[in-house]
C-alpha cells in the first residue's frame, strides 16, 4: 500500500516556505544580474508569488537555453528566478514524503547519498554477491537513452497522482512539468529545474520498485539513468534484460540505450559512474582521467587541483595523483609565494 502526501497545497504556497526556499536557492547566486533584480523588492515580489499560486493564477514562463560540457554536450534550460523560487518551494516540501518511498539503492539526487555512497555501495554489493570473490559474478550494466528528454509528463502526473490526493497541488505540478517539453510536446523535462531531479526519481522509483519486488533482483543500483544488477547467473541476468527494457517501454516510454547495455565479470573490470571496478580495487576511467589532465592543464589553479586530488582519494589513483597533480601544485604554491 503506498503511503500519501498529506501537507497539502497550502504547505507549498505558503508565504513561511517561500522565504525559506529563497534561502535555499540564494547561496553562490548572490552576484546574478537577475538575482540581485529579484532581490531589490524581495519580499513584494515574494507575496505576488504567493497571491498568484493561492488565487491559481501562477503561471509558469518561459526557459534560457544555453549549452555546457559535463563532460559531454548538455543542453541546459534555465527557468526565471520567480520560477526557479517556487521550485524549490515545491521541493522543500514534497521531497522529504517522496524520499521515504525510495529504494535504499538509489543514490542520485538525494540527502546523503551521491555518487561515491554509491561506488561504496557496488563494492559491497560485488563482495557479497561473489562470496568475498569465491564464485564468478556478473554484471548487467545499463544505461538509458536520452533520459531527461524522454520523461512522458502524463505518465509522470499519473505516477505523482498515487501518492498526492490534492488537486490543486497536482494542477501545480502540472503546470511546471508541462512548462518544458523536448523532443514533441508532452515529453521531456528541463536539467536546470531543481523539481526535474525530483522528478525522475519519482518516475525511475517505479522501475526501483519492479526490479526489486517483482523480478527479486537483491543486488541492484540505480543511479539516475545508469544502473547495475550483480548476479552469479548469467543466464539470469540474460532472461531479465527483455523483461527491464519491457517495463521501461510500456510503463515508463522509456529506451534502453542498445550501445550501452553489457553483461560483464566483475573481475574483468566494470565501468561505472566514472570508475572501472573490480573486486579488490578501482581504477579511474580512461577517458576520466584523460579529461582531468587536460583540464589542470588548462586551468592550473588550487580549486580545480583540490577538486581532482578529492576525486582520486576514491580509488587507487596515489600514482596518478602523484604524477599529473603534484608538480602542479608545488608550482601554483612557488607561484604563490
Amino acid at each position: 500500500m503506498r503511503k500519501h502526501f498529506t501537507e497539502g497545497f497550502e504547505h507549498i504556497a505558503a508565504v513561511e516556505n517561500i522565504l525559506e526556499a529563497w534561502r535555499e536557492f540564494l547561496p553562490g547566486k548572490s552576484a546574478r544580474r537577475d538575482v540581485q533584480e529579484f532581490r531589490l523588492r524581495l519580499m513584494d515580489n515574494i507575496l505576488s508569488l504567493h497571491t498568484d499560486l493561492v488565487s491559481g493564477t501562477y503561471r509558469h514562463g518561459g526557459y534560457e537555453a544555453f549549452n555546457i560540457s559535463d563532460p559531454k554536450p548538455r543542453n541546459i534550460h534555465k527557468a526565471c528566478v520567480r520560477d526557479r523560487l517556487l521550485h524549490h518551494a515545491i521541493y522543500r516540501v514534497l521531497y522529504p514524503f517522496f524520499d521515504r518511498t525510495f529504494i535504499a539503492d538509489s543514490f542520485s539526487c538525494r540527502n546523503g547519498k551521491g555518487t561515491h555512497a554509491a561506488m561504496n555501495r557496488f563494492r559491497q554489493f560485488g563482495s557479497m554477491a561473489s562470496g568475498n570473490d569465491t564464485r564468478t559474478c556478473w554484471v548487467l550494466k545499463c544505461d538509458i537513452r536520452k533520459f531527461f528528454a524522454s520523461i512522458d509528463h502524463e505518465t509522470l502526473i499519473g505516477i505523482i497522482r498515487q501518492y498526492v490526493d490534492d488537486e490543486r497541488s497536482l494542477d501545480l505540478l502540472r503546470r511546471v512539468v508541462d512548462s518544458f517539453s523536448s523532443t514533441r510536446p508532452g515529453v521531456g523535462l528541463p536539467l536546470g529545474n531543481l523539481t526535474s531531479q525530483l522528478f525522475v526519481n519519482i518516475y525511475m522509483n517505479e522501475f526501483d520498485r519492479f526490479v526489486k519486488h517483482r523480478l527479486r533482483a537483491r543486488h541492484y543500483i540505480r543511479y539516475a539513468d545508469d544502473f547495475v544488477i550483480f548476479s552469479t547467473n548469467r543466464e539470469w541476468l540474460e532472461i531479465i534484460l527483455p523483461e527491464l527494457s519491457i517495463f521501461l517501454q510500456n510503463c515508463l516510454k522509456l529506451q534502453l540505450h542498445p550501445d550501452k547495455v553489457s553483461i560483464e565479470t566483475l573481475a574483468s573490470g566494470v565501468d561505472f559512474l566514472g570508475w572501472v571496478h573490480f573486486p579488490d580495487h578501482r581504477v579511474l576511467r580512461a577517458a576520466t582521467k584523460r579529461r582531468m589532465i587536460k583540464r589542470v592543464a588548462e586551468h592550473p589553479s588550487i580549486e580545480t587541483l583540490r577538486s581532482y586530488k578529492g576525486l582520486l582519494t576514491h580509488g587507487n589513483a596515489r600514482k596518478l595523483s602523484q604524477k599529473y597533480l603534484s608538480d602542479v601544485g608545488l608550482a601554483l604554491f612557488r607561484d604563490w609565494l
